[in-house]
Formats: C-alpha cells, structure tokens, sequence
C-alpha cells in the first residue's frame, strides 16, 4: 500500500542492485478456489466540468470458477466509505440489470445481488447498472484538491468468495482492505479537454463533443482500476528496459521534481522487473500531489505520490506485490507491504543488516501477519511491525537461505503466482523447499509468521 502512516519519507540515491533479468511469466491457470474469476468490466462515464461528478454505465460479465454453484455476488463500492451511510454515499449505483439487487451493507461498501438463476461451474453470466461518483474534498485515495481529483477504488468490483465463504470486510483507512481477482477493463472516460486523465491500463484520446476529449483506457489482467482528473503538467520517459512512464504533477510542485520522479520511476520498474519478472503492462502512471497525507498509493499501473523517491520505489513495488501476486489485504497485509518494503530496500542497496535486533513486541498476541482488524485496533503499531519488522524478516529469511537462494526464491515464488492470489501458507512452503533439510520451522516461530 501506501507509506499512509509513515511521517518520515526519505529521498535515497536511486543506485540499483544488479540482478538478473527474467523472462515474463504466462498467465496463471484458471483458480478454482476463489470465484467469481475471468471478471471484464465495461464502462463509460462522462465527467461535469470540474472532473468531480461521473455519470455513466457500467457492466459486469463474469464466470463462476469455483465447483460450488454462484447464485449471487457481491459489489464493493468501497468509495461509501468517504460519504455517510446511507442517505449521503458519493457512490451510487442504480437501474441493475441482469440480477436483484439487495440493501447496502458493511457501511453501505457491500451490495449484494441475487442471480436469476444459481451458476455451475464455468458458467457464465452479465450484471449491468447506472453509475454515478460525486468525488468528495480532500488530497485523499478518493478525493479533490482543488482543480485536481484523485479517483481510486471508485468503480464497483465483484467481492471474492473462497474457501471462507464471501469477503466483506470492512473499509480500512489505515491500510487496505481490498481483495479482487485478475480482471479485464475497458473504461471510456468522457470530460473535458482542460482536464488531464491519467489512468490504469494504456489510454487513447479522441475529440468528443466541443471543448471535450474522449479518455479510452483499456487494461488486461487487473485487479482494479484508478484514474485522476485535472490540469495536471505531463511529462514521459522510457525506462533503459522500455517500460513507458508518464509522470503528471500538480501546479505545486516544480518539474525538477517532477523529472527526478521519473528517474527514480524508470529505474525502480526495471530493478524491481530483474528480480520478480517483467512488467506485464503497458505504461505506468505517477501522479503527484505533496498535500497527500497518506504518503503513497498503489492502484495497477497507476499510483498517488508525493515527492519522494523512498515513496515511489515503495508503490511501484506493489506492482507486484498486490498487484501481479495478488493477496487478501484485509487478512494478511504482511504479504504485501512487507515484500514491498523490502523489494524497495533492495533497490536502495539496502541489506537489513541487524534490524531484527531492534523489533520489540508489544504484547503475545502482536504477529507479523495479524489481520487489518488486529492493526485497526492498534493502529500505531501497525507501520512499525508489518513494514519495518516484516521486512527485517525476510533479510533474516535471506541470510538464513543464503542470498542467492532467497533472490531464486523470490522470483520463482512471483512466477508460480502471476496474476493468482498468495497466501502465507504458500510462501511458507516455498522457503521451505528453498532451505531443503534445513527446517524453518523456528524461523516462522521467532518471527511470528503464523499460518
């Protein structure tokens, strides 16, 4: 996720650790556990003149992959989380098709819907629906500052049901709680031409009506999809490896800045692609705004930032760590700020020597890998123990394996999982098979890594 609760956000030379270049991994095979999977959204929203208000439509078409019959889903309109439930939700959702729709639940963020008829196995089947976004005031994930509006998480995306049954966890504002299969996109963003639409996915503008452009931006293989609107200043690059970066800026910050940004962008996409597998997307967009409190957010292909390069290399990192190897965020978040906390110290040169000499825990029941409910209840341990210790763990799973074992790991460990979903008992058995006879079994115990 983002750098939400940490102050101190340090700007370090942009040296990169040498490492070897992978080829991309293919697509995951179909996962059987978790449905509804093979999810394509198709939407079309035109903007008012500002770029804070959306209306539009949007459809759903999705597969049931699991062998358990679907005879609903569910909606996360995740956005409800800014408004007031339930007579002031910025995200509405209206006139659905293709099933019956149920109340708002979970703080007005879940909506279920009852299918017209209960799916097999590989069936499939559509939903569609009017959609309208009011963006609220405030440099947030989901908010306007200013001319400039920031637009994450807002599309409704199918919840995921799994061996657990359905998740609807709550909305966290202290990290994430989001959880979604490898989807396809294709969003059609109408506004006006003054306005500037960075988004997830590779964008084709064309001329709309008078004094408007039309915005079409298609991304594959995603698990969720951002964008941002207003008089942003752009600027492009390619990286030495041909990943194109576009980095847009609000008027506050200099283009100095802006271009040292897009240094550090380039750099971090290729370290980051040497060591866990090739950027599978087309383009990668950084918008930035220094009045962002949270520091830092990750969407796929599309992150919020304020100047810093510490911050950059963090949200670039969950490209893969999130993004390409998915996990549940509300459940186990070490899975993923942690890997990237520490992909970014590896990208800084940084060894973890000695770190987890300084971990102290605050009480029996504090793990590395506690749920988002444990960490919402001690909100300020949680930087402290799934960022710093977490990534003071895997330095000491590295020194335990061996560098070179750690850094074949961590790659095969990305590929076996491209575009699936991890979990902590899988990555687990990977350091296991890594460390051969050498059992880790007190490893996982001294660190706390449980599951």
């Amino acid at each position: 996720m983002n750098l939400r609760i940490r102050a101190a956000l340090t700007a370090a030379a942009t040296s990169i650790v040498a490492a070897v270049a992978f080829a991309p991994a293919a697509h995951a095979a179909v996962d059987t556990t978790r449905t509804p999977g093979l999810a394509r959204y198709t939407v079309t929203l035109t903007s008012n003149s500002t770029g804070a208000s959306w209306t539009g439509h949007q459809a759903i078409t999705f597969t049931n992959t699991s062998p358990t019959a679907l005879s609903e889903v569910y909606l996360r309109l995740w956005d409800n989380y800014h408004g007031t439930c339930p007579s002031g939700t910025p995200i509405t959702v209206s006139n659905l098709s293709g099933g019956t729709a149920g109340a708002l639940t979970v703080g007005c963020t879940a909506l279920k819907v009852t299918l017209p008829a209960s799916l097999p196995q590989n069936a499939s089947a559509s939903i569609g629906f009017d959609l309208s976004i009011t963006v609220p005031s405030g440099a947030d994930r989901f908010g306007s500052d200013g001319a400039y509006n920031f637009i994450g998480n807002a599309l409704p995306v199918l919840a995921v049901r799994d061996g657990a049954g359905w998740h609807l966890d709550p909305y966290t504002n202290n990290g994430e709680s989001f959880y979604s299969l490898i989807s396809d996109f294709d969003v059609t963003l109408d506004h006006p031409t003054a306005l500037a639409v960075p988004a997830t996915g590779t964008s084709t503008d064309t001329p709309g009506a008078s004094g408007r452009t039309v915005t079409h931006a298609v991304a594959t293989q995603v698990r969720d999809f951002a964008w941002a609107a207003g008089p942003f200043t752009k600027i492009t690059g390619v990286s030495p490896a041909g990943y194109r970066v576009n980095v847009y800026r609000t008027s506050a910050i200099s283009s100095s800045s802006a271009q040292s940004m897009l240094t550090t962008a380039e750099n971090a996409l290729d370290a980051h692609s040497s060591r866990f597998g090739a950027y599978p997307y087309g383009e990668a967009d950084v918008v930035l705004d220094n009045n962002f409190w949270f520091g830092g957010m990750e969407y796929p292909g599309f992150v919020l930032d304020v100047v810093s390069s510490n911050a950059l290399a963090h949200e670039l990192a969950h490209q893969w760590f999130y993004g390409i190897v998915g996990d549940d965020e509300y459940t186990t978040p070490w899975l993923d700020e942690a890997f990237t906390d520490y992909a970014t110290d590896l990208y800084f040169g940084r060894t973890g020597t000695n770190c987890w000499n300084s971990v102290t825990w605050q009480s029996s029941s504090e793990r590395l890998t506690s749920s988002m409910a444990y960490w919402d209840a001690h909100s300020s341990r949680y930087s402290t123990v799934v960022y710093g210790y977490g990534k003071c763990a895997l330095h000491d799973l590295r020194r335990t394996l061996g560098t070179t074992a750690m850094t074949n790991m961590m790659y095969a460990y990305a590929q076996s999982h491209w575009y699936g979903v991890s979990t902590v008992p899988d990555f687990k058995a990977a350091a296991q098979s890594a460390a051969g006879s050498t059992s880790l079994t007190s490893f996982w115990t001294t660190h706390r890594i449980d599951g």
